[in-house]
């Protein structure tokens, strides 16, 4: 059972008091007022970004779905141009070890919404079908006990608002979800992955065959109005609306906190015809690479053109977890969607705001700094200036100075994740079930602590020399902090499911 969630200035400040517990790891998280010190020490020592004091900042984050750490032309493709991406990251920072805290959507998803482990909530795979929710012991929905950045935001004043992919309940046949708007947002559009209004896509293959609608159910939900729409267009159709809410937002005088999460790139795969290349599976998903960006480029140009937007509006663009197989690319790193590798779970980080930013930083890049999804959705709250009087119950630390290019520190704590309890590996291989991040070392261990791997990602970011024979007293300390994160949450089925190979 989960706890009753006391209103947000009555909680507790330690994480692991969520489930009853009356004390903290040690050395695991800050509490608030440890990582405020923390800040205010560095702000001090570092050159100090324009915080524009007097105006209310506003927010829109791009998180794109099933992306790869290479797959922008600013991370490295050579295969396909991202320009208006690109000319976002030329006006702002790019992070190269900035990490989600999951390897597949629903989970990486809460860990940005509420800025905690999404295995606190018990979603720690896709959320699927009721059936299959409960074999893999994971929830039909995200309990809206959980507080939210949009909730924290919408009741200090923004206008709050969700365009996109939402995948946090409301999918097959799980009608019953609550809506979007319930988890503090004043207004949403989604896809067949959450209810309320949505766009379905038809998707034309250019083979002469009908339109072929993909809904996965969703057309039979209710609880919302449908439109059926090319699915060439999704993304487009989702930046309208959020161009719409914004302009709302400004005829209101109210700051905003805007979701732009589209379905793109996940597969399946439907470009416009003129980029469909010779309809390789990795031609078909760049067709689809270039034109997200291309409709991206609505909303980004329309930020950068007004002058009150431009001066105090923080863009965060990032991508939900690594590629699907044989579609994009974390090349040099180790792996892809599903599994703890890097490539799985570490993902480009574009941070725009040129109002705001210390501006010798401009157009760089941070190759340094370790963070996470969690600390983003800390971070905005912090920057919203908002927080202060607020008894937070995140995992995620405030790490505004490193958004905004004043400080190259990383958080102070180590990261952990879990496996999807389904995605364990394949006939041939077996992926780790548990890792940890601890400056510049990886670990990677079965449930029981077993068949440990260790990585120096400082001189070996693909994972590939594993040092845990000759760091003996390192692996033990490490396994025993990640069974200790592990063994205080809500387990999954994941043990049981060992034998579900892909």
């Amino acid at each position: 059972m989960f706890f009753k969630r006391p209103s947000i200035t009555q909680r507790t400040s330690c994480p692991f008091a969520f489930r009853g517990n009356k004390s903290c790891t040690v050395g695991f998280w800050l509490t608030t007022s440890s990582a405020a010190l923390v800040l205010c020490v560095f702000l001090n020592t570092c050159v100090q970004p324009n915080t524009s004091q007097g105006a209310e900042k506003n927010f829109i984050v791009v998180f794109i779905d099933d992306m790869g750490w290479s797959d922008l032309s600013c991370f490295g493709n050579k295969l396909v141009e991202t320009e208006h991406i690109d000319r976002l990251a030329s006006e702002g920072l790019r992070f190269e070890q900035f990490y989600v805290n999951a390897p597949i959507c629903s989970p990486s998803r809460t860990a940005l919404t509420t800025g905690q482990y999404p295995q606190r909530w018990r979603i720690s795979s896709y959320l699927n079908n009721r059936k299959d929710n409960a074999r893999r012991g994971v929830a039909d929905w995200l309990d809206t006990k959980a507080t939210t950045v949009a909730e924290i935001l919408h009741n200090a004043g923004y206008a709050t608002g969700h365009f996109g992919k939402w995948h946090m309940g409301g999918q097959r046949d799980v009608g019953e979800a609550p809506l979007i708007t319930e988890y503090g947002f004043d207004a949403s559009l989604t896809n067949f992955e959450g209810l309320g209004d949505r766009l379905l896509p038809l998707c034309n293959a250019y083979d002469g065959k009908p339109l072929k609608k993909h809904a996965l159910g969703s057309d039979n939900l209710g609880r919302g109005e449908i439109t059926w729409m090319d699915r060439t267009l999704i993304t487009k159709g989702f930046v309208v609306r959020a161009l719409e809410f914004i302009k709302s937002a400004q005829a209101a005088g109210k700051p905003f906190y805007v979701n732009v999460w589209p379905d793109d790139v996940h597969s399946p795969f439907y470009p416009p015809e003129s980029r469909r290349g010779a309809a390789s599976k990795q031609q078909l998903y760049h067709g689809v690479v270039d034109t997200m960006d291309e409709q991206l480029g609505l909303l980004f140009d329309f930020i950068r053109n007004s002058e009150t937007l431009r001066a105090n509006t923080v863009i965060v663009l990032c991508s939900d977890n690594g590629p699907e197989q044989g579609a994009g690319s974390a090349l040099p790193l180790r792996g892809f969607k599903t599994n703890l590798y890097e490539g799985g779970i570490r993902s480009p980080l574009v941070v725009w705001s040129p109002g705001l930013m210390v501006p010798q930083k401009v157009g760089s890049v941070n190759a340094t700094s370790v963070l996470c999804a969690m600390d983003l959705a800390r971070s905005i709250v912090d920057m919203s200036g908002h927080a202060q009087h607020l008894d937070l119950q995140m995992d995620g630390e405030v790490l505004s100075d490193v958004l905004l290019g004043a400080s190259e520190r990383s958080r102070s704590n180590p990261i952990f994740w879990r496996r999807p309890p389904d995605r364990p590996g394949t006939k041939t291989e077996d992926y780790p079930d548990l890792a940890m991040r601890d400056g510049r070392w990886k670990l990677l261990v079965e449930y029981d602590g077993s068949a440990p791997q260790l990585y120096n990602l400082e001189v070996d970011p693909s994972e590939t020399d594993n040092l845990a024979p000759g760091q003996l007293d390192r692996v033990q300390a490490m396994i025993a902090a990640t069974l200790a994160w592990n063994s205080q949450l809500p387990a999954d089925a994941g043990p049981t499911l060992e034998n579900d190979r892909q």
